[in-house]
């Protein structure tokens, strides 16, 4: 069984987050996917879907998860479930960083707009 030291996978960034794929085909994980994801106060996720389902921890911070136009409010060590193909949205509302662990069905994660176009992501490109 492999093990990952995450310090060494190579981290990508977007505007206020930071991001690693812990865990995906690189690793030997064929139909999933692992992120390590920290998101700077005020920072968001872009608004987006992917045809997954997707289970986020939340390792410490506090935000709002916004699904399909409906926003809920979280705290540190919550579960965010995000089902198949709809429009969400993370965003950090507290003081701190937000530290985040995500595991995807599905590899490689195909991220699309909440129009449905594609979103290269710069961890796309590796």
């Amino acid at each position: 069984m492999p093990v990952v030291d995450n310090n060494k996978v190579q981290e990508f960034a977007l505007p206020g987050l930071r991001h690693r794929t812990v865990g995906g085909k690189d690793g030997g994980a064929k139909s999933m996917e692992v992120w390590q994801q920290t998101i700077a106060p005020g920072a968001a996720t872009p608004v987006h879907r992917h045809a997954c389902e997707e289970v986020i921890v939340i390792l410490s911070g506090s935000g709002t998860l916004t699904i399909e136009g409906e926003t809920t409010a979280f705290g540190p060590n919550s579960t965010l479930i995000i089902p198949y193909d709809v429009v969400h949205q993370i965003v950090n509302t507290g003081a701190d960083e937000m530290h985040l662990v995500a595991t995807l069905s599905m590899s490689p994660v195909r991220v699309r707009t909440g129009d449905g176009a594609p979103m290269p992501l710069p961890w796309d490109a590796r």
